[in-house]
């Protein structure tokens, strides 16, 4: 059985290296920024969005700061822990708000140095 595949294996490797290498020319295709209408409501629409997910983020800090108030004043660990991670959930949501278009012009480079 191997004299069998030996002949054809050989007979492949010649023929994929008689196959010359194809290299895909350079391609290079930024954002435009004029390619759509409505590219300028969009981005009205997305900083209103980012503007009202700070907004709730305050608010959820807020009730959340309650919260573990209440608890650790009422000797309840349960509500007080629920609290503290309410703070750090608000927390981080605040600074996805606020740092997204600097993460996405982060991984934008990134990706485009690839």
């Amino acid at each position: 059985m191997l004299s069998v595949l030996s002949p054809v294996s050989s007979v492949l490797s010649l023929a994929v290296a008689a196959v010359p290498a194809i290299v895909p020319m350079d391609i290079n295709i930024p954002p435009n920024s004029n390619g759509l209408p409505g590219i300028d409501q969009l981005r009205t629409i997305v900083g209103a969005v980012m503007t009202v997910g700070l907004i709730l983020s305050v608010l959820a800090l807020i009730v959340a700061a309650v919260v573990w108030g209440f608890g650790a004043n009422s000797s309840n660990p349960h509500l007080a822990s629920r609290g503290k991670f309410g703070v750090l959930v608000s927390c981080g949501a605040a600074i996805i708000c606020g740092a997204a278009v600097t993460l996405i012009n982060f991984f934008w480079n990134v990706g485009q140095s690839v």
